[in-house]
């Protein structure tokens, strides 16, 4: 072999070993519960939580966004995968019983998880690249707002979406307070107050998803995915159509809330939960009293914020809503009582006997609510 030729194939050689010891690197560094990979031109972020059902902490937000700022502006990324690991959930929400202890200690965590977790969600929803989160299992929470931004969002019969937030004393956060009030109708608010669970093919019969493909299709999906060159979004758009029309599961089966569709729309338009709740009440229908039994069941304070927070995020940009959230998500964690309580009954001590306070909407006074939206001034979000 002339020396020309062993310098070249010795160069390669080391090249292909760099580039190993590169993704092994990448892989290594992002830790166990966030795996990053680079297929190709794709940039494949996996949520490796799985006994934790993939739940979001201030760990995986801190090596996710530095991830995609940099795939970003990589001209070797073109698209960018997030998915979660184990076969139950996508991401199931955020590490809250951290936060709340954090918050017990007057520690800073409390202060930086929303802020770093809303930064992240603002990314998302302005990413200049395809995104594509395949929220194969459950989405709650702190996952929706992993996925409910991007510009593709792929569902399949294992998706479980709720955001169950006024049953621990918080709000539909992540930027629901943009994404909810764009639902049809008074949809959105109706998922926002009760924590209502929408399944399969429902997730994007409600607008949330995009997409709907079977699960056993998805793995194929990614590799097509990952195969393509210098992807446009009509590009993915494509590929995602092709595999929804080849998904035909639960496809003859209506909207879980078809029939009460209608119901909705008229029970939950009102200008207070007080209103929403007497509508309820004397409609007298089965549907109509169990959510009114649903609704006594949450926090007061809650339902409140909740309701002002859909009503006002309407006419706000997401970069808005991430800013009022996070006044919100402050108040919650110092002013008061119930989000700790909530989390102790639900998650905690799994009791489901939360002592609320206020314990009734009456209580609840509109000066009360209107300070929790109030500017956190040199403290407030920035984007």
């Amino acid at each position: 072999m002339s020396i020309t030729i062993w310098n070249s194939t010795h160069r390669f050689r080391s090249l292909c070993r760099l580039q190993r010891i590169r993704g092994q690197m990448m892989t290594s560094q992002a830790g166990a519960e966030i795996l990053v990979e680079k297929v190709g031109n794709a940039g494949v972020i996996t949520l490796n939580r799985p006994k934790a059902l993939n739940a979001l902490n201030m760990n995986m937000i801190r090596l996710m966004y530095p991830q995609l700022k940099k795939w970003e502006t990589d001209k070797e990324t073109d698209i960018v995968i997030v998915k979660g690991a184990g076969g139950k959930a996508f991401c199931a929400g955020g590490d809250i019983i951290a936060v709340t202890e954090a918050g017990k200690r007057g520690d800073a965590l409390a202060k930086n998880f929303f802020r770093e977790e809303y930064i992240l969600n603002n990314t998302i929803g302005t990413y200049q690249k395809p995104y594509v989160a395949l929220i194969d299992g459950i989405t709650m929470g702190g996952g929706v707002g992993l996925s409910v931004h991007g510009r593709f969002r792929v569902a399949t019969e294992k998706t479980l979406f709720a955001m169950p937030e006024t049953a621990i004393g918080l709000f539909p956060d992540v930027g629901g307070g943009y994404f909810l009030p764009r639902l049809q109708g008074q949809l959105g608010l109706f998922l926002a107050l009760t924590g209502f669970r929408l399944k399969g093919r429902d997730v994007q019969r409600a607008g949330v998803a995009s997409h709907f493909v079977e699960s056993q299709k998805i793995a194929a999906l990614e590799k097509e995915l990952v195969d393509l060159k210098t992807p446009s979004i009509e590009d993915v758009s494509r590929v995602l159509d092709s595999y929804q029309k080849r998904s035909s599961l639960d496809a003859e089966k209506p909207f879980v809330l078809e029939q009460h569709i209608d119901l909705i729309d008229k029970l939950f338009q009102s200008n207070s939960v007080e209103g929403i709740v007497h509508n309820l009440k004397t409609d007298g229908s089965p549907f109509a009293q169990k959510q009114a039994e649903t609704l006594a069941k949450m926090s007061p304070t809650s339902l409140k914020i909740t309701f002002k927070q859909l009503q006002a995020g309407g006419a706000m940009s997401l970069q808005e809503v991430l800013v009022m959230e996070y006044r919100l998500s402050q108040a919650c964690m110092v002013k008061g009582s119930d989000f700790y309580e909530g989390v102790r009954a639900v998650l905690v001590d799994k009791d489901h006997s939360p002592k609320w306070s206020p314990s009734t909407l009456k209580e609840v006074s509109e000066q009360s609510v209107e300070d929790c939206f109030s500017s956190l001034g040199d403290r407030d979000l920035k984007l």
